[in-house]
């Protein structure tokens, strides 16, 4: 018997159980290149967030009128619209970050997540749904970029910066900087999944044997 679906269990799935980073394995480029400092994951969370929802919402309303033949050509372009505005956005206003994630922001349009949330979810479901599977996706994605940035920028350099201003200082510079180099990236993503895996395998049933 299928499990009826709510608006909770749809916004849930993304932190733990479908979490795009750790289980599902998608959007890894942006998260292991940006998450050297906090402020960078910060922003490039909620612009994954924006974009994400939006254009799941976008899409699931416009889903029945989707020529099938053109389909992933109208996703492209409904993402590439709320990228565009989180690009200008951060660009008037946000110019020191706007720098500092790059190239990486108008690769959102081309992210496997947002284009599999596209194509594998918001275009064969309602709106409520598609709503909140952007918003737990999206949450999801954020909080394991946040957990590596903290990790990595503390252990790493001994301090957390936030707009020039340390707010959080170890009181000393002589840190493993291998964590803020690439390396870094792949062993504190290595180090989440672990965890996440021996977490899981905790909540599971015991198999009573005999």
């Amino acid at each position: 018997m299928e499990e009826k679906r709510t608006l909770w269990g749809e916004f849930s799935k993304g932190l733990i159980t479908t979490n795009p980073l750790l289980v599902l394995m998608v959007g890894l480029c942006s998260a292991l290149a940006i998450s050297t400092k906090v402020e960078n994951c910060i922003f490039m969370g909620l612009a994954v967030i924006f974009v994400l929802t939006c254009s799941n919402v976008i899409i699931s309303l416009i889903r029945n009128f989707i020529p099938d033949q053109i389909r992933i050509p109208i996703y492209i372009v409904v993402i590439a619209s709320f990228v565009t505005i989180v690009d200008l956005t951060l660009h008037g206003f946000f110019e020191p970050i706007y720098k500092q994630l790059g190239v990486w922001i108008p690769l959102i349009v081309v992210n496997c997540l947002i284009l599999a949330r596209a194509e594998g979810y918001a275009s064969s479901t309602k709106v409520s749904f598609a709503l909140m599977d952007g918003l737990g996706i999206g949450l999801g994605y954020t909080s394991v970029l946040l957990i590596m940035g903290v990790f990595r920028e503390l252990l790493g350099s001994g301090k957390i910066e936030m707009f020039g201003n340390t707010i959080i200082s170890l009181g000393t510079d002589k840190m493993p900087t291998i964590l803020i180099l690439f390396p870094g990236a792949f062993i504190t993503f290595a180090l989440l999944a672990a965890m996440l895996q021996w977490y899981q395998q905790r909540k599971k049933p015991k198999v009573k044997e005999g």
